[in-house]
């Protein structure tokens, strides 16, 4: 009898190689998210006008299914996992922009005022005072970026895409083996579940001058805007 962790050759892979692909697929397009939503936050910011313009672009980017995204990336990417990550990175961008732009926002206009009398530039500023400040909502809107994306590799396996624990999905119905199917939930959860671990750990690094209280009273919750994309709408 075929055990839990008992992979089908066919895939080309161990359990943990399915692993590996699929947290690759799935963090790095949230790290390019992050690194692009800093400067677009940062516009937002010192530009009030182009706010709107940008998260109406993202929100409409979001609504369409990811599905459809593959379908029409795989004509310039084909099969491959750029395939996967670039929907996924445009995906970030509607929850970790607002999450810029409103921790920056919540810089008091007290430390601006005296960062500025000090002679700092306004990048300098942005890097050096009020995105360490802000760093409690951008991790916010980071959590929910990367649980969604965690969750979002998967629907990959459907255009054929390798090395993800989504193809144990489509194997599980090939081989009608539905012990794959429970394993590739469980192991996503799991995954998800850590990697969100990890990232409260990184906030209490970052922001040492955060009581603990207040960082116990904001776990969990968000109040960045935006849905949260799950297997089940995402296609």
């Amino acid at each position: 009898m075929n055990g839990f962790f008992d992979i089908p050759s066919d895939l080309q892979s161990s359990y943990a190689g399915l692993i590996g692909g699929h947290m690759l697929e799935a963090l790095v397009p949230v790290l390019v998210g992050l690194l692009l939503a800093l400067p677009v936050g940062l516009a937002c910011v010192r530009f009030g006008w182009i706010y709107p313009p940008v998260l109406w672009i993202t929100t409409v980017l979001y609504a369409i299914p990811s599905i459809a995204f593959f379908v029409v990336l795989i004509d310039y990417t084909g099969l491959s996992r750029t395939t996967v990550m670039i929907p996924l990175c445009l995906y970030s961008l509607v929850v970790i922009v607002p999450a810029v732009v409103d921790g920056v926002r919540s810089v008091p206009e007290e430390t601006n005022a005296a960062a500025a009398a000090m002679g700092i530039g306004t990048v300098r500023r942005y890097l050096q005072v009020q995105l360490p400040i802000a760093v409690p909502a951008i991790m916010a809107g980071l959590r929910v970026a990367t649980a969604s994306s965690i969750s979002l590799v998967s629907v990959g396996s459907l255009i054929g895409n390798q090395g993800a624990l989504g193809n144990l999905l489509t194997t599980a119905m090939l081989y009608h083996r539905p012990l794959l199917a429970v394993n590739s939930v469980v192991t996503t959860a799991v995954l998800a579940v850590l990697v969100d671990a990890l990232l409260v750990l990184l906030q209490r690094v970052l922001t040492p001058w955060q009581p603990p209280s207040s960082r116990r009273a904001g776990r969990g919750t968000s109040t960045i805007p935006g849905p949260t994309r799950t297997p089940e709408n995402a296609s």
